[in-house]
C-alpha cells in the first residue's frame, strides 16, 4: 500500500480542508458530518467505558470523532509519558492522563487550534492541568523530543497523513526503547487507484 501521496499532490490544501472540517466539529459537534461523533457513539460502537467518559468534560467528549479505541490495545502504566497524535478535543488524551496518574505526563498534538483550546480547557476543568500538555503540530513533524515517550496513541488520524512513512518514522523517533504504539485507524484492503489518491477532497473525507 502506498505510504506517500502522489507527486504534485496539494498537501497544503489537504491540511487546510482537514483543519476546517475539525474546526467545525469543535464548534458544532452536533452538526451534519459524514462520520460518527460523541460519547454515546464511543460507548456503543467502540466499547469505551461510560463511567470513565463521565469524568471527562462534556464539551470534550461531544467533539470526539475517533474510529476505534486505542485504550483497549494495552495498558498505560502509572508514571508513563503518553503522546496522543491528533488529540482533537482531548478525550483519549485525558483518559491516558488518568491512567498515567499524577507522576505521569500526557502530551496532545493537534493542528486545529479550536480543538487544542477545547483540550486545554477540558484538562483544566477535569483537574488534570498538572500532567496534561497540548502542543500545536503535525504527525510528520512532532514537536516532541526524541526517545521521550513511553506510549504513543492515535485514533483515526494517521490515515489522513499525506506522508505516512514520515509519520511512522516520527513515532519511532519519539518512543523510548521498548515503547509502544496503540493505534486505532482506518485501513483499506486493496490499493487505491492513482486517481483516488490524487483527489484532495477524498483524502480530507
Amino acid at each position: 500500500m502506498a505510504t506517500t501521496c502522489p507527486v504534485g499532490f496539494d498537501v497544503d490544501r489537504l491540511r487546510g480542508l482537514v483543519r476546517a472540517e475539525y474546526d467545525r466539529v469543535a464548534r458544532e459537534p452536533t452538526g451534519n458530518f459524514h462520520f460518527h461523533r460523541g460519547p454515546e457513539y464511543a460507548c456503543r460502537m467502540l466499547r469505551y467505558n461510560p463511567d470513565e467518559l463521565a469524568t471527562i468534560p462534556s464539551e470534550c467528549t461531544a467533539s470526539f470523532a475517533g474510529v476505534g479505541n486505542p485504550h483497549r490495545i494495552g495498558p498505560i502504566e502509572p508514571g508513563e509519558t503518553v503522546l496522543d497524535i491528533g488529540c482533537g478535543a482531548g478525550m483519549d488524551l485525558m483518559l491516558a492522563a488518568r491512567r498515567a496518574g499524577p507522576p505521569g505526563h500526557a502530551i496532545g498534538i493537534d493542528m486545529t487550534p479550536s480543538m487544542l483550546e477545547l483540550a486545554k480547557r477540558g484538562a483544566l476543568k477535569a483537574g488534570l492541568w498538572e500532567n496534561v500538555e497540548v502542543r500545536r503540530g503535525i504527525a510528520e513533524d512532532l514537536p516532541v523530543a526524541s526517545e521521550s515517550v513511553d506510549v504513543v496513541i492515535s485514533n483515526g488520524v494517521l490515515n489522513l497523513s499525506p506522508a505516512k512513512d514520515r509519520a511512522f518514522r516520527e513515532v519511532y523517533r519519539v518512543l523510548r526503547p521498548g515503547g509502544r504504539l496503540h493505534l486505532a485507524d482506518v485501513v483499506v484492503q486493496r490499493e487505491l487507484s492513482l486517481v483516488a489518491r490524487s483527489d484532495v477532497d477524498l483524502w480530507a473525507a
